[in-house]
């Protein structure tokens, strides 16, 4: 039902299109119509509606297919919200011209690990680590002032706004997927807002049920609720997760919740919480399967890794939070000796950037490093230095791999929903273009995002965001920040 006809359904979650700019029809625009380029006004309005051709073209297309390849010269033909062709060159006389002549044309980026409800507390923690170890220049860390503080005082609007507006930020930057790690479900308010946030941002993602940290919450039982109302197709830009936290008291029926329910099941495995033993346990069990995603997997055993690659688990790594906030190091290369699907995850904003320039660049430098000193030490069996190529795997086909979504997207394979980004390769920072994965992962950063295309919706053209005003909604995040901290009895102190 239209929201239109029941005033109550909150606007995020009526099946209307969500929010761009209206444009005027073009005349001639049917069918039939010869191709023609259209101003910046009418085709991202027109983009996404059934019938609707766009051909993506002569921009240097890195497919991250190998049936597809790679192009230095090439088109991309999207119909509705899919891709239908990807060649050196196209022919569609009724196709609408997006020229992307010095552009590199890829999938968009996929997050397998965000906490956008702690987008309003950016670089709050930027000098934390992950828990408190007893010495008082680490008194402020993120377990006991984000997770045991902060996340206390959230209103269901608080949450909407946080992540409404790290979803968008993370659009802008290109990053076209991602599984919010949601760990504010007080109540079954804060669980509905925490969705509309999500889809009132318009991009791809799971919904990751994981556990609130006061009174009167719903978790875990309202996975059945949230489960029938929202998600009851998987056949829709936002899917649903399961958290199966194993440091927490009941992690067994948030599993048996999940796999009830067809979800998958996400959870932190981090050394420092004191996981390994009852990791281990799971493991000799036989408790892993391939709908399990082990976030940083830090510290585990030799067996119960194995176990996790026996039984087909994914591993989301944060590589930069990992180095920064004593997760422990993050285990790239025991992932990939193993064969294990790996993809890349912002994790929280108040300490790192949520941007996949930065992810990626983590990652190889890191693996990098490691290979580099095994070669220098004589070790004949160093590892293979990782390629920035495959860095973009690991940001695009791999996260989607992870979330069960490499059916959809991930790769700009013909059938798969059109997630492409368009990135700016004649920029100060980037020109002249020699490489075309070494420019993306080694040069780049957001301000190359150009465009970015949703399921074939452009949300994002010529560099400017579209269909929400940013500075309301800026304004609306700080008043958040303002009541959480006041709450909290935090001083908003700039050099603390």
């Amino acid at each position: 039902m239209c929201r239109l006809c029941n005033p109550a359904t909150p606007k995020a979650l009526c099946p209307g299109k969500a929010a761009i700019p209206s444009a005027p029809a073009e005349s001639g625009s049917g069918a039939n119509a010869p191709r023609a380029d259209v101003s910046a006004g009418s085709l991202p309005g027109m983009s996404g509606e059934k019938g609707m051709r766009i051909l993506i073209k002569g921009g240097v297309v890195m497919s991250v297919d190998d049936a597809v390849g790679n192009f230095a010269k090439g088109d991309v033909l999207v119909e509705g919200d899919r891709i239908v062709e990807v060649a050196a060159s196209i022919e569609a006389g009724d196709a609408r011209i997006l020229d992307a002549s010095g552009k590199i044309v890829m999938p968009g980026f996929i997050d397998t690990h965000h906490h956008q409800f702690e987008t309003g507390l950016r670089s709050t923690l930027a000098d934390a680590i992950v828990v408190n170890d007893g010495k008082p220049e680490n008194a402020r860390n993120y377990y006991e002032a984000m997770l045991l503080g902060f996340s206390q005082h959230y209103r269901p609007r608080d949450v909407y706004i946080n992540e409404l507006y790290g979803g968008l930020a993370q659009l802008d930057a290109g990053v076209t997927t991602v599984m919010d790690v949601s760990q504010i479900h007080h109540s079954a308010e804060h669980s509905d807002a925490a969705i509309e946030g999500l889809r009132d941002a318009g991009r791809r993602g799971v919904f990751g049920y994981f556990e609130g940290w006061w009174e009167g919450k719903e978790h875990p039982g309202g996975a059945r609720r949230i489960r029938e109302r929202y998600f009851s197709s998987d056949d829709q830009l936002l899917t649903m997760a399961m958290g199966g936290e194993i440091y927490i008291d009941g992690y067994e029926e948030m599993w048996a919740i999940g796999r009830e329910l067809d979800l998958q099941i996400a959870l932190h495995v981090v050394t420092t919480f004191g996981m390994t033993p009852t990791f281990d346990e799971l493991a000799a069990k036989g408790m892993f399967g391939p709908d399990n995603i082990f976030i940083h997997m830090t510290g585990m055993t030799d067996e119960a890794w194995k176990a996790a690659a026996d039984a087909g688990a994914h591993v989301s790594l944060s590589v930069p939070i990992e180095m920064h906030m004593r997760h422990g190091e993050p285990p790239i290369q025991k992932a990939l000796d193993l064969g294990m699907s790996v993809s890349l995850s912002s994790d929280v904003e108040c300490t790192m950037s949520a941007d996949f320039f930065t992810q990626m660049r983590a990652l190889v430098t890191l693996q990098r490093m490691r290979a580099n000193e095994r070669a220098l030490s004589g070790d004949p069996h160093h590892p293979k230095l990782m390629r920035t190529a495959d860095a973009i795997r690991h940001a695009t086909i791999e996260g989607a791999r992870g979330l069960r979504l490499d059916r959809k997207t991930g790769s700009l394979t013909p059938g798969k929903d059109a997630d492409i980004i368009l990135l700016d390769a004649t920029a100060m920072n980037v020109a002249p273009l020699n490489n075309a994965a070494g420019a993306v992962v080694t040069l780049m950063d957001r301000s190359n995002v150009d465009t970015v295309m949703v399921a074939g919706r452009i949300r994002k053209w010529q560099g400017r965001l579209l269909g929400h005003d940013m500075e309301k909604l800026r304004r609306e995040l700080e008043e958040s920040r303002d009541y959480i901290f006041e709450k909290a009895g935090v001083a908003h102190d700039l050099f603390a």
